[in-house]
């Protein structure tokens, strides 16, 4: 008798989970493929549901409540499960502080929800709610769990305040999330990758469908965008502007170390070969940095981009101790260029460094500037310009003859029209202050690989 009612409760929740999955769909159909990703898992004792990426763990009880309550409930909380796994929360590493960072993936997905209009999730929030939207949105554009995170952890919440947060956006079970530095067995499934498709497929869905995104979900589909995007990290990025040379340096990788320590042994004092005194590396020697001193651009976003630059370019292993950088600032026109040889010059520049400029933009004379310098054969081979900028200016319809980006710094990560000579790199802020950016995902990918057009 007990198994019969068992079997019969799995049933009754199976039923209003496929009910609600089927509502969603009807009127959000860009989420097809992940509301079906999900299997059923009746959990008892679970906090309402939960999910490890493969499976949709709920407690019985409180579905059945909540249903009866209002449907509506269970509709947000099953896309609330099926967010997590879309914008992989699972699979991310948490900050020090586990527990804000729940509560902040929390706050993210609840954000999104409610910025849906559509019937089947639309619930007013409270007014409290809507009071700390109003915080997030005057501190970022894009709401993503990682920027709810630095400004709760920079808020230094009370016990009290924390408390009421996770009383109004803690809705659901983390318990069953995996270990993020845990990885899957070889040959067995990578949700992880599985749901970076199906996030993919839905952006797409959503840009390409109708008026669904425009009307309903607009804040989805910009946490979507940013999600997805393509991360490159600037460290590896400069390296486009690398050359090889050959420097004064050992090169213990070029000799065998067996016959070394063999003639050590052997003769006491003769090693029988030693190691290059010279070897080839890839390093930074000339280029050119413009940054956009306009009015439209943030003098400290442009101050944040140079001292990432140059605490990329301090690194001995970024550049040759005998470099020539020129940094140029310019709005409408040149303002100023300092021309950088050695590390001592890069450093007194960055302490004295001063914002001149408030104009209008305009790329084209920093183009015809360096092919001044150019004729002056003030480059011996230069490399490339890096153009940091908001993107708004006039571009040179020309290609130059030497390769040349444009570094864009924004936070929702809408595209940029570049030339189709021209790299294009889009950051966010915190792109520069970590300084490796994207590094630890994108460690196979070959910096030969980056967003890079040849003609």
């Amino acid at each position: 008798m007990e198994n019969e009612t068992l079997e019969r409760v799995q049933k009754i929740g199976g039923q209003i989970l496929t009910a609600s999955r089927t509502e969603l769909y009807l009127q959000m159909r860009f989420f097809d493929v992940a509301l079906s990703a999900l299997s059923y898992q009746m959990t008892p004792g679970a906090r309402f549901m939960g999910t490890d990426g493969t499976s949709l763990f709920y407690d019985p009880d409180r579905l059945f409540y909540s249903y009866r309550r209002n449907p509506v409930l269970v509709n947000r909380v099953y896309l609330h499960q099926v967010l997590h796994c879309v914008f992989r929360h699972l699979w991310k590493k948490p900050g020090q502080d586990r527990g804000l960072w729940d509560l902040s993936c929390d706050i993210a997905m609840e954000s999104v929800l409610d910025g849906i209009s559509q019937r089947c999730v639309r619930q007013p929030p409270s007014w409290f709610r809507r009071n700390f939207y109003g915080t997030m949105r005057e501190t970022f554009q894009v709401p993503t769990a990682e920027k709810i995170y630095e400004m709760l952890r920079k808020m230094r919440l009370t016990d009290d305040a924390r408390v009421q947060l996770e009383r109004e956006f803690r809705i659901d079970d983390h318990s069953f999330w995996p270990d993020p530095g845990k990885r899957p067995p070889a040959g067995a499934p990578n949700p992880r990758q599985k749901w970076e498709d199906i996030s993919r497929k839905m952006q797409t869905a959503m840009e390409t469908l109708a008026q669904d995104p425009a009307e309903h979900a607009k804040a989805l589909l910009s946490q979507v965008r940013v999600e997805n995007r393509e991360r490159y990290d600037y460290r590896r990025f400069l390296q486009k502007f690398a050359v090889l040379r050959e420097e004064l340096r050992l090169d213990p990788d070029s000799f065998d170390p067996g016959f070394y320590s063999y003639g050590m042994r052997l003769y006491g004092n003769l090693p029988l070969i030693e190691p290059q005194e010279t070897r080839e590396t890839r390093k930074v020697e000339e280029f050119v940095i413009a940054v956009d001193t306009s009015m439209s651009c943030s003098g400290a976003l442009v101050r944040s981009f140079l001292e990432q630059t140059y605490s990329i370019l301090k690194d001995t292993e970024s550049f040759f101790r005998k470099i020539n950088i020129h940094i140029i600032q310019c709005d409408e026109t040149v303002r100023s260029d300092r021309k950088i040889t050695n590390e001592e010059e890069l450093r007194g520049y960055m302490e004295h460094f001063e914002l001149i400029g408030s104009g209008g933009t305009d790329f084209r004379p920093v183009f015809r500037y360096v092919d001044e310098l150019l004729r002056q054969k003030e480059f011996r081979c230069l490399k490339g310009l890096i153009y940091f900028t908001d993107g708004r200016g006039v571009f040179p319809k020309q290609r130059p003859p030497y390769d040349a980006a444009f570094v864009f710094l924004r936070e929702d990560f809408t595209d940029a029209d570049v030339p189709p000579w021209a790299m294009k790199l889009i950051l966010e802020p915190g792109d520069l202050e970590k300084g490796t950016g994207a590094a630890e995902e994108n460690q196979d990918e070959d910096w030969e690989d980056l967003p890079h057009y040849e003609y």
